[in-house]
């Protein structure tokens, strides 16, 4: 029987914060404690399953993370949700501490919410909400940070004729968190860096503690035990959509190519480089044949900034492809894109 609830944490934050890196590294920090994964994926191709089924961590095996890619976790919690983590619970042994890695369009308060329901709150408690937040994008003015300011410039400009929910979404992540972890902090001044973290201490009302990282790396130590039981603190938690029943996502859209064999991993981090410029490109990540190579390569891009390593050899079981998730805002020119792309 079981006499204690077991803790959840949720990882939010913006498309390429860093979120799946981070809990690579979780995951290889674990010390032996006994993990699962939830993880909820925007588009058709589960790129962050297979990175974190590849990243050797013994804790965590492949029968341990089941990954939601049919739409936004915080949209479909009845349906997607509930059902997940109930397979997680029926596991034998039952894990000791639930990680779940929201997609970065998602907004974290209604899935802490969920852990409220008489099924759950039982059986589970959420340890804490961790906001990833890309340092070099924010530094660089990608989100607004002062909601009355940006509405005073939208009415300001008679060209913009609707909302874009970007920033509030970013903002509903950190005013949901009980950690942030800056992310990404090698890429900014440290002047930028102290900018960042003081725009988000003026955002969130709550003593909320910023952490910086290079490269997702916070052991789980520090990430894991945080007993925040957020569940029973929703009220301190202030979100935009508080007045609304659902959210939608219609001003994004997700496009899957895919490609021919890759002569050069230069060639084609240009190639995408230059697309994602030409085409407001949130989000690219995939996986790439590339010729003359035995291992697969995993390329992943936020705006027109790429990163690339091999994750693991080629199964003999499995077909060589090179396959890319496309995330932008609605209205891509799917066609053009697609014609960069095979061309």
């Amino acid at each position: 029987m079981r006499l204690t609830k077991i803790p959840a944490t949720i990882v939010t934050g913006f498309l390429g914060a860093g979120k799946t890196t981070l809990i690579r590294h979780l995951l290889a920090t674990a010390e032996g404690r006994r993990l699962a994964l939830l993880i909820n994926e925007f588009g058709d191709v589960g790129i962050d399953g297979e990175i974190l089924e590849n990243c050797g961590a013994e804790t965590c095996g492949k029968e341990r993370i089941i990954e939601l890619a049919n739409g936004c976790i915080c949209c479909t919690v009845a349906d997607d949700f509930l059902p997940a983590i109930e397979r997680l619970l029926a596991l034998d042994p039952a894990p000791e501490h639930i990680v779940i890695e929201t997609s970065g369009l998602a907004l974290p308060k209604p899935l802490v919410k969920a852990f409220d329901w008489p099924d759950l709150r039982a059986k589970l408690t959420v340890d804490g909400v961790i906001a990833v937040v890309d340092a070099e994008a924010v530094a660089a003015g990608r989100f607004a940070t002062d909601p009355q300011k940006l509405a005073a410039q939208r009415a300001a400009d008679p060209t913009i004729e609707h909302d874009n929910p970007l920033e509030e979404v970013y903002e509903d992540q950190l005013l949901c968190a009980d950690l942030v972890v800056l992310n990404k902090c090698d890429l900014v001044s440290d002047e930028k860096r102290t900018s960042v973290e003081d725009e988000i201490a003026a955002l969130v009302p709550r003593a909320v503690k910023i952490l910086q990282a290079h490269g997702g790396r916070i052991d789980a130590a520090v990430l894991l035990g945080l007993a925040a039981a957020a569940e029973d603190d929703v009220a301190a938690r202030p979100s935009h959509h508080d007045a609304e029943d659902e959210h939608d996502h219609d001003d994004f859209e997700n496009l899957v190519v895919d490609l021919a064999q890759v002569e050069t991993v230069e060639a084609l981090t240009a190639k995408l480089s230059a697309l994602a410029a030409a085409h407001d490109i949130l989000r690219m990540k995939g996986f790439i044949d590339l010729a003359g190579k035995p291992m697969r390569l995993l390329v992943q891009g936020v705006g027109t900034r790429f990163t690339h390593h091999f994750d693991r050899p080629w199964r003999a079981d499995e077909a060589r492809q090179s396959r890319l998730v496309l995330i932008g805002r609605k209205g891509l020119d799917s066609a053009a894109i697609v014609r960069s792309l095979v061309s």
